[in-house]
Formats: C-alpha cells, structure tokens, sequence
C-alpha cells in the first residue's frame, strides 16, 4: 500500500512538491517557496506527510464498496495525515441527507457516493458537485484514460466530469444451461434467436416459463434501454426525445411481448428481486437484468439452479449488440468544501489501480481496464462472467434511463409505453406518441432551471 501511495501523492518527496503537484490539479494548495539554503528541518520536511491534520468527511451509501473501502482507510490516513470521517446511509436515505444539506449550502461532506444516472444531472445543475476534470487529467500516475468510455460517460453532465466511477453495471442474458442443452438450442446471439429459444422452452403446463424480467412500469425501463439501443434507437436524440421512433416501437414491443406471452402470472408486479427469485426457484428458461445481481442467481442459498446458471452478452438487435454499461456509484466532491485538496487525494486514491483490485476483489465491479485484465482483478466474479462484463463494457451504452432531472416522471412515461404491449394494445404509436410529448416537457423543463 505505500508503495502505490508514493506514487500518486508524492510522498516521500517534500511536503511543498506534494501540495505543487495537486494544484497542477487544478486545486488551490497554498504553496511556501523552499529555501534555496539548507536547514535543520530540511530533512523532517522532506517526510512531511502533504495534509497532517486536515479532516474529512465521507458519505457512503450501505453498499459493498463502502464495506471494502472501510478496512483500507487506515492506509490512507497514515501515509497522508488526513482523518476521513464516515457516515453511511440507505439509498434513500443517502439522497434526503445531501439534499438537504447542499440546500442549505453546508460544506459538508467532503466527498459522498451518489447515483450519476439519477442524482447526477440534479446535482450538477444547482452546483453542488465541483467538476473534477482538471485534477482527474492532470493527476500524477492516475491514468484517467484507464477508466471505460462508458463509464466516464455516466458521470459526465454537459461535458463536465461530475465525479469518478467505483461500480459499474451491464445487462446481459441469464440463462439455464441445462434447458438448452436438453432442447439442443445455442446461447442465443441476436433478439431473433431469443424469441425463438424463448417460445421452445416455454412449458407453462409444467411451470416453466421461457422468460422473465421487471414488468414494474419505473423499474423496467432501465432494462428495457438494451432493447431500446441493440434496435438503434435511444430515449433521446439531439436533445430530443425520441422514444415514439419505429425502432424505439419495436423495441418496446418485442420486450412487452416476451414478458406478455412466454412470463410468469404477475410479472406486471415484478421488479427484479421477484423476476430473480423466480428464475432461482428454476421455473424460467431466460432473464436479462444486471450483472451485478448475479449472485441472487447463483448463490446455492438462494438459487434451486445455482450450478446451472449460464451468462451471455446481451443478444443484438438491427444495430447490434448494445447492452447499457453505466456507472451506477460514483465518488462526487461537494463545490464548498473547504479542503478540495484533501477530497482530491481521497478521491483518486480510492479510485487508483491498486484500490480499485483491493475493492473489485471483494466483488465490486469496478471501472478501470486495467484491473479487469488482471487475473487478480477478476477473483471476486465467476470465471464465465468475467468475459462478458468485459465484452459488455466495451460496446455498452453510457446510460439506462432518460438523462433528466426529474428521472422518475421520465422512466413513468416510457414504462407507460411497455406496460400497454403487456396488457395487449395493439395499436402502440398513439401511445408512444403521448409518452414522447411527455419526455419532451420533462425535457425542456430541465432546460429553464
């Protein structure tokens, strides 16, 4: 651990370089002028720790990620004399606190983990995240082109890096190894081939469906946006919305239709710990929904099926293979904080290469290429899983949902749309029409705060 300290905060150089090399940062380190003769202290200088005595505060959410950062934070806090203060919340929980205290202009926390894809632009447009693009490029070692495209998307608000990614998520297919293998049926490729394996393996006489996944009008929507991208279409184009599209029609209605003719009784009331626990009781052939859920599949505590349980990259549309990768937590830091130099140092020691293994070992999907490469990197995941993340990061879309401020009357209005394919409408382009006029109020609305 102090070997990698040294390098990304130049400790064991002098106290003066390390704060020089983090207003290169784009910070505001106050910085004294060495004397050109030596000193008495020059030596203790020159072991200085570059914060001895700053404090700061950390806000997590109740995640696996916070749970592994914890145990590391002695490390830091020796080799850089900051104190991090932590306070951990539930998510919603999490999102009331900073609300009410970036309202009320507090300089507190320091840094705290957020939602990019539904706090992000919210908290970007009223100025209570600093833009970290400066320290993020600038950073000695950090290597910020190490970190996905996608990713770095995510957390990415009119061009301005709005924090650093910690969690990453795709959706792929979830799969029964041994339905397919009994029925002679490959891992399906493309949208076509899982309609048709989908329909084979439907049996619900024997309760066994062919397909499952959230039905619930909000939570599906983030599921249904590979459908959405892998037909060439997108919530929005140029700032406009466009989910009443053909290719956004026939998205829509080949995921209603699956979940309308080949789920289970209920499915409109299913968000994804019913759609997993179903599949986990062994009653379903397939499932898309999130990697980073894996384990609900998996787990012989949970699972009936746990050793049959197979991974695929999301099957492709007309445009191809185009799952959404995101990141679903971030690290942002607070425009008011009074130690930025300190929260910087946090932030991209939290985030470097060598924290990013220690983390990701623990089972957190991380961001960075380089430790998905790494044999190590890949322990916390099964074997067969890890190929997929990272087939799946490199053509992923950056985002699941509408990027809008007013997220959840976004996801209301599109779930809208596959809600009715479920309940067997017909005539769809009405209704996307009516949901797209909807989408572009919400979206001119974020236009005049």
């Amino acid at each position: 651990m102090k070997k990698s300290l040294k390098q990304w905060i130049g400790v064991g150089t002098t106290a003066v370089m390390a704060a020089t090399v983090l207003a290169g940062c784009g910070s505001t380190a106050n910085t004294a002028q060495p004397s050109t003769q030596p000193s008495a202290g020059a030596a203790a200088t020159a072991n200085a720790k570059p914060f001895a005595g700053k404090t700061i505060s950390l806000v997590t959410a109740n995640h696996p990620w916070a749970d592994a950062i914890k145990p590391l934070l002695p490390d830091f806090e020796k080799e850089t004399g900051i104190k991090v203060n932590v306070e951990s919340f539930f998510e919603d929980q999490l999102t009331q606190k900073l609300t009410v205290q970036f309202t009320s202009g507090s300089a507190t926390p320091d840094v705290f983990m957020y939602r990019p894809l539904q706090e992000g632009k919210l908290f970007y447009k009223n100025g209570w995240v600093q833009p970290l693009d400066d320290y993020a490029q600038k950073a000695k070692d950090y290597d910020f082109n190490d970190f996905s495209k996608s990713a770095i998307g995510s957390t990415t608000v009119e061009s301005k890096l709005a924090g650093i990614p910690i969690i990453t998520e795709q959706e792929i297919l979830y799969y029964r190894k041994d339905l397919l293998q009994k029925a002679g049926i490959a891992v399906p490729k493309t949208l076509d081939e899982l309609n048709a394996a989908v329909k084979k393996l439907h049996d619900p006489k024997n309760e066994m469906y062919g397909f499952v996944a959230r039905g619930q009008r909000s939570p599906l929507v983030t599921q249904v946006s590979s459908f959405l991208y892998s037909e060439g279409a997108d919530f929005t184009t140029s700032e406009k919305a466009s989910i009443n599209t053909p290719e956004a029609i026939k998205a829509f209605t080949t995921y209603g239709t699956l979940l309308k003719d080949y789920a289970p009784p209920g499915v409109l009331n299913m968000s994804w710990p019913q759609a997993f626990g179903i599949f986990a009781q062994g009653k379903v052939a397939f499932l898309t929904d999130a990697n980073s859920l894996y384990q609900n599949a998996t787990d012989p505590a949970k699972s009936k099926v746990a050793d049959q349980v197979g991974f695929a990259v999301f099957p492709g549309g007309k445009a191809g293979s185009k799952p959404y990768s995101i990141t679903s937590w971030g690290l942002a830091m607070n425009a008011k904080s009074g130690n930025k130099d300190a929260t910087w140092a946090f932030i991209q020691w939290a985030t470097s290469k060598d924290v990013v293994l220690k983390t990701q070992q623990k089972g957190n999907p991380g961001a960075r290429a380089s430790v998905w490469d790494k044999p190590e990197g890949t322990t916390g995941f099964p074997a067969e899983l890890v190929p997929i993340i990272k087939e799946s990061a490199k053509t992923g879309v950056d985002h699941d949902r509408p990027t809008v401020i007013s997220v959840g009357e976004a996801r209301d209005a599109v779930g809208e749309i596959v809600q009715k394919v479920m309940s067997g409408e017909t005539n769809l382009q009405p209704v996307a029409d009516k949901a797209n006029q909807a989408l572009q109020t919400i979206i001119d609305k974020d236009k005049t705060r």
